[in-house]
């Protein structure tokens, strides 16, 4: 070979691997984009959207979905579902309220609810994974075990814990950010960490994309499947802590409808539903479309109930986004 056809031929190969980035990154690039056109279209259209107060209050609900997203993307790669993040959060803030009320110290009370948090989500890890029980409907039991347990104990009533300092400097902001925000990233550093670069994180997505050929290759798919709903738990307890922390009381009706934000986050933010495929930078981004759409739906004065709808629309878009980029996938590893 000449080194003219040489160079052509690594020129070519060079050209392709650029191609192939570019459409791995394609979903980042185009969230990027969404999120652009959601600040120039709520800033010309909704009063206040730019202003610094709610800048902050998209920050603080951006970090209410997040912390629970990042454990829901690694589920939803290992090719499962967990819809009792909602009830899980409102639970565990019921739980460290009485906590607190009954005197227990603020650190230990934080670590029980996170150890809570996360045997009660190993709960439903097990029953998928030692009794073959779905996921999505071992969840869907939690979701309504733990709503139905909450309004219980507390007759639907909030419970208050009066002042605590911690809790209160959990929602006071530092340099202008909120901590519930500054978690949220650290736990995203954390996340990311995890699924690039650890045997865990390799192993969540070998389960995803071939569960039986990942326990031949010598993957204990049952460990891993627990320990991701027990870690989904703890998270939804961290959530629960800083519900606690804005609201100030705990609250069985609060964080209803968050599962369905957090799922649909992790779908928008291109993370494959059959499993195999995703990243927690591509969450990232959608949680911040599904909170500015949110908040701007909000300050633009739109129904509540038409809110759900709208939520609704994006699920089923992003699926459906989601399974075209599938097809073609498969297409492009076929040629």
């Amino acid at each position: 070979m000449s080194l003219d056809q040489t160079a052509k031929s690594e020129s070519a190969t060079e050209g392709t691997r650029s191609r192939f980035s570019l459409s791995q990154h394609m979903n980042e690039i185009s969230l990027f984009v969404a999120i652009m056109i959601l600040y120039i279209v709520f800033t010309t259209t909704a009063n206040g959207f730019l202003s610094f107060n709610n800048q902050i209050n998209i920050l603080r609900d951006a970090a209410t979905i997040g912390i629970a997203a990042w454990a829901a993307t690694l589920i939803i790669i290992a090719g499962e579902i967990d819809v009792s993040v909602g009830p899980m959060v409102a639970f565990i803030s019921v739980v460290l309220a009485f906590l607190l009320q009954w005197g227990v110290p603020t650190p230990i009370a934080f670590a029980l609810a996170i150890l809570v948090g996360a045997l009660l989500g190993s709960i439903a890890g097990a029953l998928r994974a030692y009794f073959d029980v779905p996921s999505f409907v071992g969840t869907l039991g939690l979701w309504s075990a733990l709503r139905g347990t909450a309004l219980f104990v507390t007759d639907a009533l909030p419970v208050s814990i009066g002042r605590n300092d911690t809790l209160d400097a959990l929602d006071r902001s530092f340099l202008g950010i909120p901590p519930a925000a500054i978690i949220m990233l650290i736990l995203f550093a954390v996340f990311t960490f995890i699924s690039r670069k650890t045997a865990f994180g390799r192993s969540v997505f070998a389960i995803g994309g071939n569960a039986h050929a990942a326990f031949l290759s010598g993957i204990s798919v049952s460990k891993i499947r627990v320990a991701l709903f027990a870690i989904a738990g703890a998270m939804a307890a961290i959530s629960g802590i800083l519900l606690l922390s804005r609201l100030g009381s705990g609250n069985a009706t609060a964080a209803t409808g968050l599962e369905f934000d957090v799922i649909a986050a992790v779908v928008v933010g291109g993370t494959s539903l059959s499993g195999g495929r995703g990243s927690m930078l591509g969450t990232l981004l959608g949680v911040l479309v599904i909170t500015l759409i949110g908040n701007g739906l909000v300050l633009l004065g739109i129904n509540p109930f038409f809110q759900q709808v709208v939520r609704g629309l994006i699920i089923v878009i992003a699926v459906l986004a989601n399974i075209q980029a599938i097809k073609r996938s498969m297409s492009r590893n076929k040629s």
